[in-house]
Formats: structure tokens, C-alpha cells, sequence
């Protein structure tokens, strides 16, 4: 899913472009293990920059739409085994739980 565009010229203009894995919660909602692909989408040829949920590789150009699947795909598998991991658990609560304590301090 795509983010709009008033979302993604939010993002700061020197943030690379790639693919990146985290935690993810939508309101008061519940942390989900996600991937955001931020980029040109070469495959696709977009004239703007983009930021998708999904893909874990740096950006780049695909022969074609099966290759493209296979990839993200793959780089979900990689999502789920790393945020899997102890270190970055911790992280999962841990982020969300300053991220609230910031908003109410402020």
C-alpha cells in the first residue's frame, strides 16, 4: 500500500532510498513486524518517489513481474526471521512505549 504523497514529502529529502524493516501500529492499534520500501520504483517507472510497505534489498529494477513477486517475497521471509530476533523484541514495545511517552509530554 502506498503512502500518500503529503506523507511521503514528509519524509526528510536525504533519507536513502531502500528498503527497510521495523514495527508498525496504526492508531492505538496493535505493533505489527513490517517492511517499507521507499524509492523510484524503477520497475513501475514512477516520475515521484514513493514509499511502500514491503521489500527488504536496496532499490532496484526487476526483469520482470515474477521476479519482482519472488523478491518481496523473499525480503518478507528476511522481515519476519530478523524482527524475530531478541534484539530487535525489545524494540517492538520499547519504541512505541517512548513514542507515547513523547507525544504526552509534549
Amino acid at each position: 500500500a502506498n503512502f500518500s504523497d503529503q506523507v511521503v514529502e514528509s519524509f526528510p529529502s536525504d533519507i536513502p532510498t531502500g528498503v527497510y524493516y521495523g514495527w508498525a501500529s496504526v492508531g492505538n492499534g496493535d505493533v505489527h513486524k513490517m517492511v517499507l520500501s521507499i524509492g523510484w520504483n524503477p520497475f513501475y517507472k514512477n516520475i515521484k518517489k514513493s514509499v511502500v510497505r514491503i521489500l527488504l534489498c536496496g532499490e532496484k529494477n526487476f526483469n520482470s513481474l515474477e521476479a519482482l513477486i519472488s523478491a518481496i517475497k523473499e525480503d518478507i521471509e528476511v522481515a519476519k526471521r530478523q524482527l524475530g530476533l531478541p534484539e530487535h523484541l525489545k524494540l517492538k514495545d520499547n519504541f512505541f512505549h517512548l513514542l507515547e511517552e513523547k507525544i504526552v509530554n509534549h
